[in-house]
């Protein structure tokens, strides 16, 4: 009886371990994957570089460089989101930037990547019009007098080379898509405010 006991218990303690191993190896390759700026530091304040040029705003609306590492294996592409949940929007926030089919050879964006003509992006790559209207990247404009608000950069690694995004796609529609091939993400959040 003892010596059954004695193989169950460490049957189990094998089993345990095994379990932990496994999860802290794919919980580390989940950490790995990074989304950084030279820009923006995490959770900091955006700088007025990049802030909105328009509705109040008289920023430069330039784009923030980014870098990014440890991409999950078997990322064919990149898409890229900015969104502010914080948007007084009824609740839908507001879209700042979709940029998709990024090569996965691709380890970063430079500053001013999201012109609106698509020409600092990456060759193949493309984006659908933000909630401004406009094509490519538009910078922060708060309401003035609101609390800062929180600019989510998100980094996908897809499981497709190419997104089959229709022309003239909502990025709710384009986001859907991205969600649905994604295999990992990473996430930047920069804030910021106006009097």
């Amino acid at each position: 009886m003892r010596r059954e006991s004695r193989m169950i218990t460490d049957t189990l303690y094998r089993a345990i371990a095994l379990v932990t191993t496994f999860g802290l190896a794919a919980g580390t390759a989940a950490a790995q994957f990074r989304l950084t700026s030279p820009d923006i530091t995490p959770g900091g304040t955006i700088a007025e570089g990049q802030v909105f040029d328009s509705f109040g705003c008289s920023g430069q609306n330039v784009s923030p460089a980014l870098a990014w590492s440890g991409a999950p294996t078997g990322t064919k592409s990149f898409a890229l989101l900015l969104h502010d949940p914080d948007a007084p929007t009824g609740g839908a926030g507001f879209w700042h930037w979709i940029a998709y089919d990024i090569p996965a050879t691709t380890t970063g964006l430079p500053q001013g990547a999201g012109k609106s003509d698509g020409s600092a992006l990456p060759p193949g790559a493309a984006s659908v019009a933000n909630d401004y209207g406009t094509p490519g990247y538009g910078g922060p404009c708060p309401p003035a007098g609101d609390k800062p608000h929180r600019y989510n950069f998100t980094l996908y690694a897809l499981k497709v080379a190419k997104l089959d995004v229709p022309k003239g796609a909502s990025a709710s529609v384009a986001g859907f898509m991205i969600n649905a091939n994604a295999i990992g993400k990473a996430t930047l959040t920069g804030r910021y405010g106006r009097k």
